[in-house]
């Protein structure tokens, strides 16, 4: 089974999503990336249709937008 994907930007929003996914799927099932460490990563979070962050990318490859912290394009600047 291939991993969900968590990105976010470290903002307070995204943390306290980040802790809840990781409680209901399991940290061995999600790999975490914080696009503001990982700038190199906006690109690939972009191909896989993420608008805005926090977003899960699940395996089959949907996109679940969970609240709002900042839209791709603050996380850009």
């Amino acid at each position: 089974m291939s991993k969900s994907v968590f990105y976010h930007a470290g903002c307070p929003v995204c943390i306290s999503a980040e802790h809840d996914i990781v409680n209901l799927i399991g940290s061995e099932n999600i790999e975490i990336i914080h696009l503001g460490d990982n700038p190199q990563s906006i690109e690939k979070a972009e191909k896989a249709g993420v608008k805005s962050v926090p977003a899960l990318v699940t395996p089959q490859g949907n996109v679940l937008h969970i609240n709002f912290g900042a839209s791709i394009e603050d996380v850009k600047q």
